[in-house]
């Protein structure tokens, strides 16, 4: 991957707090469900209940494929990644303290939730590792890609 493409991507995760993530059901259907999340380089974490339907879809199948965008009021100022990649759930309860940490950064302008965060016994935190990464900017042409192999 060039340098400029992983700056692109990197930029518009620190940017993003929410993800459109889609997981495959037991009928082989995906199922799209809006998460937020955190990311450390182009890896990306995410919180979701302990016996959610996210989570007992990736017990039985780890792909996933996400979106992450925004929303400008100039269509042409449209940028956003859609990527396909593995996640596996976090076991290291030093990562999963960590990545607990991060979320509150990502909202610095909220006051904190009436309720304290919950602890990596009460949830599931995912880690997704990219394979393939789209990433979209309308200004370098109406729906313009370019595709990034990891």
């Amino acid at each position: 991957m060039d340098a400029a493409a992983e700056r692109t991507i990197l930029e518009v995760l620190a940017k993003q707090r929410v993800m459109s993530l889609a997981t495959v059901r037991p009928d082989g259907w995906p199922q799209a469900t809006t998460v937020g999340y955190v990311s450390e380089g182009l890896t990306l974490y995410f919180l979701c209940g302990l016996d959610s339907q996210k989570a007992q879809n990736l017990a039985r199948d780890d792909r996933v494929s996400l979106t992450i965008n925004d929303d400008p009021p100039d269509i042409m100022r449209i940028t956003g990644l859609s990527m396909a990649g593995r996640a596996q759930q976090v076991e290291d309860r030093a990562v999963a303290a960590r990545v607990l940490a991060l979320l509150p950064l990502k909202y610095p302008d909220c006051p904190p939730p009436p309720i304290p965060m919950p602890t990596p016994d009460q949830l599931r935190i995912f880690r997704v590792t990219p394979s393939v990464v789209s990433v979209l900017d309308y200004s370098k042409g109406f729906a313009h890609t370019d595709l990034v192999t990891l």
